[in-house]
């Protein structure tokens, strides 16, 4: 009789990975935004890749709120047996810190960094009847009539909101700002004309930014990009060298998750991402692939904070 997949695998584990290998229980992959946005469909992907690579189900569960620190704390809080992930990215490891005087756990010592995943492309967007045709002449409006353009964020503190006031910053104008919770409802308000611009990113907003339901302006990237031909960079278009701001995310466990199981987890995430299919479909999907295990998602998370953390500071942002 042959033997079972699992079994085999079961078998060429250590035994202190056996121990923590639950083929017969799902892993909770724990999101901090509701369903339907870009960092629910990157789980949703690579989870879904990974499955079978571990021998168990990926089951994502969705903790929306608080800028991601619902799902973080539940991550942080989550008994460390190998069965918990949770995708961290720069909201949850670089704003929050700084945009909280106090949190209810350390992301840094709370937290175990297993790998990197992939990079949100960001675009400045409109409505189909804003008079703003170009970059230039929203930032022209906003600075004749300080506080009446709003633009609508998936939250405060999340990538898109920094990004959208580091333009308002550089540019010298005022904007009003709207929160939501999460991409998808500011995607349908974006659609129904109901706030006029937003920061969206590539993952979510794609579809509705081809189709022509909402009005690409320009990306906040440093180079244009395939998926959005001839919509310009935020630094030519508005006339801002340098500007760039990106959504990045990494995965990322409870930190006292026992090594043999964070490497177990780690490899098959860097397995998953390095299939070409994975790679294509992300792409697609406005995703670009990032590689890199514990030591380069800590570099990012440093460099990041070095560039960041003044600006919150500048802007006198706060989320308490």
């Amino acid at each position: 009789m042959p033997i079972p997949r699992r079994a085999l695998l079961a078998a060429s584990l250590p035994f202190a990975a056996q121990a923590q290998w639950a083929p017969d229980r799902p892993l909770r992959w724990i999101v901090g935004y509701p369903a339907g946005g870009g960092t629910d469909v990157l789980a949703r992907l690579l989870g879904s890749a990974m499955g079978p690579k571990l021998g168990q189900p990926v089951v994502v569960e969705n903790r929306p709120g608080a800028a991601t620190n619902i799902g973080a704390e539940a991550a942080a809080r989550a008994e460390p047996d190998g069965l918990t992930v949770f995708t961290a990215g720069n909201e949850t490891l670089v704003f929050n810190p700084a945009l909280y005087r106090s949190l209810p756990f350390d992301v840094d010592r709370d937290l175990r960094l297993l790998g990197l995943m992939a990079r949100f492309h960001l675009v400045v967007a409109v409505r189909t009847a804003s008079p703003a045709t170009t970059l230039r002449a929203l930032l022209d409006r906003a600075k004749a009539a300080p506080g009446t353009v709003d633009y609508g964020s998936p939250g405060i503190g999340s990538p898109h909101h920094l990004a959208m006031e580091r333009l308002a910053r550089d540019a010298g104008v005022k904007l009003n700002h709207v929160p939501y919770r999460g991409m998808a409802p500011v995607l349908n308000d974006l659609m129904a004309g109901t706030v006029e611009a937003a920061v969206v990113d590539l993952a979510a907003g794609g579809e509705a930014l081809r189709s022509g339901r909402i009005r690409p302006l320009a990306l906040c990237s440093a180079a244009p990009q395939a998926a959005l031909p001839g919509v310009p960079v935020v630094a030519e278009a508005a006339g801002l060298p340098g500007f760039e701001a990106y959504a990045w995310q990494g995965l990322t466990a409870p930190a006292r998750t026992p090594d043999a199981a964070a490497t177990r987890l780690a490899a098959a995430l860097a397995e998953t991402l390095a299939e070409a299919p994975v790679q294509a479909r992300m792409r697609e999907i406005g995703l670009e692939p990032l590689t890199g295990g514990a030591a380069e998602y800590r570099a990012r998370i440093d460099a990041e904070r070095a560039i960041t953390w003044p600006l919150i500071k500048a802007l006198g942002l706060t989320l308490d």
